[in-house]
């Protein structure tokens, strides 16, 4: 299989590269200043010049509360980025993954979403995603859609290396205890979506890894593993005050990608004394 990747030095880019390499996949894997995926004209040139199987769109404006100030960034990475993709998969006959995220739910149903739940994003962020899915599925028959969250790769900033880095600098840290949601390693994603892209079975998945959590209960699991000593407390989200309103539930119920034969992801705890191991 050939396979076009973007946003390839994102940290589930990197590990998409080695997923798909790793089982003999001819992989061209583009970042952002070898492909504008905001440029309709420069997407299909790409896509037709290279003639991939499938493209993995993983390119995406993914600051949630900067979505909030620059909307018309995050309109245009978020929505119409994968419009130009699903257009130029159409056009030269390849089908297509778009990875999208847990923030299209408003987080209030309290229990698992399934992908037959309804979407009712509450940030701009989740808003651009969304409409960044509803253009996929309008456009391209052959698509996945890959709803997936609180993302962690070992290449790339995000929540595990930033609480390591203040609990070592501060020795106190305070995090937010009510939120849930399922960490995810892009280690384990990475080959998850090489899967579904080869099963040829299109329409929109959850995939996670197993077990949920609240960020306060993943910063001690984090600091936990790490062996590093840091008094840490609980808050809650409106005294951390964030710019983006955040879902206080997101977990996802990965229900078609168990009914269409795809193995569990491993549980979260383990996925995070491997990612750990590897960044230290």
């Amino acid at each position: 299989m050939k396979v076009l990747i973007t946003g390839a030095s994102g940290q589930l880019g990197h590990d998409l590269q080695r997923a798909f390499t790793a089982v003999g996949d001819d992989v061209v894997a583009t970042d952002r200043d070898a492909l504008d995926v905001t440029d309709a004209k420069a997407v299909d040139a790409a896509v037709g010049h290279h003639r991939p199987d499938v493209v993995v769109h993983s390119a995406a404006f993914t600051a949630v509360d900067a979505c909030e100030v620059e909307t018309e960034l995050a309109w245009a990475a978020n929505a119409v980025a994968p419009w130009h993709v699903a257009r130029a998969c159409d056009a030269h006959g390849a089908a297509m993954v778009h990875i999208s995220t847990d923030y299209v739910f408003d987080g209030t149903l309290g229990r698992p979403y399934t992908e037959f739940d309804e979407v009712r994003p509450t940030s701009m962020y989740g808003r651009t995603k969304e409409a960044g899915e509803q253009k996929v599925r309008d456009t391209l028959e052959r698509h996945y859609i890959v709803r997936t969250s609180w993302v962690h790769g070992a290449h790339g900033g995000n929540f595990a290396k930033t609480m390591l880095r203040l609990g070592r600098e501060r020795g106190a840290v305070s995090v937010v205890d009510d939120q849930t949601g399922s960490p995810t390693f892009t280690a384990d994603l990475a080959p998850q979506i090489r899967r579904l892209a080869d099963s040829g079975l299109h329409g929109t998945y959850h995939l996670t890894n197993t077990g949920s959590c609240t960020w306060f209960e993943f910063a001690r699991a984090i600091f936990s593993h790490a062996g590093v000593d840091v008094d840490l407390t609980p808050t809650d989200t409106a005294t951390f005050g964030a710019p983006a309103p955040r879902p206080a539930y997101s977990v996802l119920d990965n229900l078609l990608a168990r009914h269409t034969g795809l193995p569990d992801m491993p549980a979260w705890q383990d996925s995070l004394a491997r990612l750990l191991a590897e960044i230290a």
